[in-house]
């Protein structure tokens, strides 16, 4: 073996032996490229993200780039896709990392509209998928939680973040981390409500005693009954389909009591998403910040619309970046009103979409092996009430819905508005403002990844050193400017240096 290969052997292993001082959680997205209304492979036209980036950037492995905003962009697979940093576990962490990735989707959306500018086309972000990564301390049995929770997140995150066009959530695991896949929420609110739900979830089941399918007739916690999740379609893990229902739950009316859980109960989808959300209520109170853990029960309760309200798929997900950003609400939910039935939008193709996933149904229900003894279609009806039940359902009028509606547009501030406020905010010392304006802080890696990317050097004894490049996600390479050799730093050592940098 040359001598360079055992070296960069020694190194991986490095790499991949190093764990974090605290549990984290990390969020990432795909977009497809749309070039002049024509979908594109971004990898072979751009060829790098310099290509439309414009200023230094911090290099990463092959395609992938360090942003000025802290996060990492790269090509995957024929999309763009846009990732935050390590974020650690503590209150309001859901919120910083929602607030991270709208940060890189912005910048990337800002900077291809100036190489559009300049090129002469036109560049659209079509939203395409979002996975919520949170780490796992206890690595034995990762493939049995993934599992278990393939079993338990579908119906709360469909009903928190999905839309009508949207076939199915899942689960990876991914070594020292869990790993929950499911289409992109284009509203901003929305997407904090479900990164709280899937967090506080994910955490709560990680401290059970067993991840076996049983701990499903112990606990009250509702599941569709006789669904029995496949395979994911990328890599190791499982997905539920749409076609894995009786019917599908995303195009189906989610207040309707037509399903049957495990125990035998009917009950509409909202009201199943509402149950497990209830159970899980400590641990996703823990993780969200105030704003956002209202909206998820406001809106598992009927008090404020989830996309699965809306006739179609929102208009901004076909344009994230410029029909959504950070500090939004999009135009479908500002206009929605609960007390009547919204009408489809001009152009609406849904039943033509309808058709396609019916027939997706036929090929799965043809090809699908029966169910065996010992899975989940088999649970007995049988469970004790371990937790109190939830409070009575709250009646839901066009007021409360307006309420929920206007808080939204007025606390999800964007940069333009802080300057008109801050001199009113200044005269004010006591308020209760919701999260995300300036006051949601940054967490310590997110320090540490914007000091990367801010241009400064760290001062280690009498050297100084300077970022130009990442390992990974835990690891940064900084050159000494003495000899120009250069030296591998954790995150973890990086902020315990915070101010060493010059």
């Amino acid at each position: 073996m040359p001598q360079n290969a055992k070296a960069e052997s020694g190194l991986d292993r490095v790499l991949r032996e190093t764990k974090l001082d605290m549990p984290v959680i990390g969020m990432e997205s795909e977009f497809n490229v749309w070039l002049d209304e024509v979908e594109i492979n971004p990898e072979p036209y751009f060829q790098h993200p310099s290509t439309f980036i414009d200023g230094p950037l911090l290099k990463r492995e092959k395609s992938s780039v360090q942003l000025p905003t802290g996060g990492a962009v790269y090509f995957d697979r024929g999309v763009i896709e846009v990732v935050t940093p390590v974020i650690e576990l503590a209150p309001h962490c859901t919120a910083r990392m929602v607030r991270n990735l709208w940060e890189q989707i912005g910048f990337v959306r800002d900077e291809l509209t100036k190489w559009g500018d300049r090129t002469g086309h036109t560049v659209r972000l079509k939203a395409y998928s979002s996975h919520y990564n949170i780490s796992h301390e206890r690595m034995h049995d990762e493939k049995q939680l993934a599992l278990l929770l393939t079993h338990l997140l579908p119906v709360p995150v469909m009903v928190a973040g999905a839309n009508r066009r949207s076939t199915g959530v899942g689960v990876r695991p991914r070594g020292g981390r869990i790993e929950v896949t499911v289409d992109f929420t284009p509203d901003p609110g929305l997407m904090v409500a479900t990164a709280t739900l899937i967090v506080g979830i994910v955490r709560a089941v990680m401290e059970w005693p067993s991840y076996d399918l049983s701990m499903l007739k112990k606990l009250p916690i509702p599941v569709v009954a006789g669904v029995i999740p496949g395979k994911h379609t990328t890599r190791k893990g499982w997905l539920t389909k749409d076609f894995h229902y009786p019917r599908s739950p995303y195009t189906c009316d989610i207040d309707a009591p037509a399903w049957t859980d495990q125990f035998g109960r009917t009950m509409s989808l909202r009201a199943m998403a509402r149950e497990v959300a209830w159970f899980f209520r400590k641990s996703i109170r823990e993780f969200s910040d105030p704003f956002s853990f209202r909206l998820l029960f406001a809106v598992l309760e009927g008090r404020a619309p989830s996309l699965l309200d809306l006739p179609d798929r929102p208009l901004a997900y076909d344009d994230v970046g410029n029909l959504a950003r950070w500090g939004m609400v999009i135009d479908e939910l500002r206009q929605f009103d609960m007390t009547r039935r919204m009408e489809r939008p001009e152009h609406c193709t849904i039943d033509e979409y309808l058709v396609m996933r019916a027939h997706e149904r036929e090929l799965h229900q043809a090809k699908a092996p029966k169910p065996r003894p010992g899975k989940l279609a088999d649970l007995p009806p049988e469970a004790l009430p371990l937790i109190p039940p939830p409070p009575p359902p709250v009646r839901v009028t066009r007021r409360t819905i307006t309420r929920y509606l206007d808080r939204r547009s007025i606390s999800l501030l964007d940069d333009r508005k802080r300057d008109r406020r801050r001199a009113a905010d200044r005269r004010r010392r006591q308020y209760g403002i919701p999260f995300p304006d300036r006051r949601l802080t940054r967490s310590a890696y997110e320090q540490v990844f914007l000091k990367l990317v801010s241009g400064g050097k760290l001062r280690l004894g009498t050297d100084l050193y300077t970022p130009v490049g990442m390992k990974g996600w835990y690891h940064a390479v900084f050159r000494r400017e003495s000899d120009g050799s250069e030296t591998l730093i954790t995150i973890d050592e990086l902020r315990q240096r915070m101010g060493d940098w010059t």
